[in-house]
C-alpha cells in the first residue's frame, strides 16, 4: 500500500527552448522518451527538484549538437502508483523480472540486452543502459498482460499499472579526491501516465526578500 504517493512534488525537465515553450503554451503537448536505453524505462523524465543538475544536462546536449538552445522547464507531479527503486521491495521485485525476462530470452534465442558506456563518459558509468530499460519494460508488458487477462477472465484485477517509476544514480566522478559522493548524484523520476503532470512552469530565479 505505500507504494502509492500522493503528495506533490517539483520535478524539472531539461529540453531545448523550443520544447519548453511548447509546453508552456500547450501543456499536452508531451513527448514520451522510448529509447532503448532510458534509464527507467519509457516515459517523461524529470530530475527532482534539482534545476541545476536539469539545465547542465540540457547544456551537455548542445554541446553535442543534439539540441539548439539548452533551457529547462519545471512541473508540479504526483507520482501517484510509483515503482519506487529507492524502496527494497521494489528492487526485489524488479530482479524476479529480470529472472523472467533471462528465461524467456533463451527460450527465443535472443541476445540479453547490456548496459555499455558512453563515448563521451570518461567515468565508464555505463550510461547507455539497455539492460535496466529492457527489464523494466519486460515488468511493465507482463503487467499489463496480466491486467488484460484478469479483467477478461473474471471481470476486475488486483493488479495496477505503474503510473512512474523513481530511482537514485550516483555518477559523474567523485567529488573530490577520495571521495564516495559523485559529481552528478541525482534522483530522476519517469512519468508513465501524464495525468502525473498537474502543470508545468517557467522556473524564476530566486531573489533577495527582506
Amino acid at each position: 500500500m505505500y507504494s502509492t504517493k500522493n503528495n506533490l512534488l517539483i520535478g524539472f525537465h531539461g529540453c531545448d527552448e523550443s520544447i519548453r515553450d511548447a509546453l508552456l503554451t500547450r501543456p499536452h503537448y508531451i513527448h514520451k522518451s522510448e529509447r532503448p536505453f532510458d534509464w527507467l524505462g519509457h516515459g517523461v523524465y524529470f530530475w527532482e527538484n534539482n534545476y541545476d543538475r536539469a539545465l547542465a544536462w540540457a547544456k551537455d546536449k548542445a554541446r553535442r549538437g543534439e539540441i539548439k538552445k539548452p533551457s529547462v522547464i519545471g512541473a508540479v507531479i504526483s507520482l501517484k502508483h510509483c515503482f519506487d527503486l529507492l524502496d527494497n521491495q521494489f528492487i526485489d521485485a524488479l530482479v524476479t523480472y529480470y529472472n523472467l525476462m533471462v528465461e524467456y530470452y533463451n527460450t527465443i534465442g535472443k541476445n540479453i540486452p547490456e548496459n555499455k558506456d558512453a563515448k563521451f563518459d570518461k567515468f565508464k558509468d555505463k550510461l547507455i543502459r539497455e539492460l535496466d530499460c529492457a527489464v523494466l519494460e519486460f515488468m511493465h508488458q507482463k503487467i499489463s498482460e496480466k491486467i488484460e487477462k484478469d479483467v477478461r477472465e473474471n471481470g476486475f484485477s488486483t493488479f495496477k499499472n505503474f503510473d512512474s517509476v523513481r530511482g537514485v544514480f550516483t555518477e559523474g566522478g567523485p567529488a573530490f579526491e577520495g571521495a564516495g559522493i559523485q559529481k552528478k548524484s541525482h534522483i530522476q523520476i519517469c512519468i508513465r501516465n501524464p495525468n502525473c503532470i498537474k502543470g508545468f512552469f517557467l522556473p524564476r530565479k530566486e531573489i533577495e526578500f527582506q
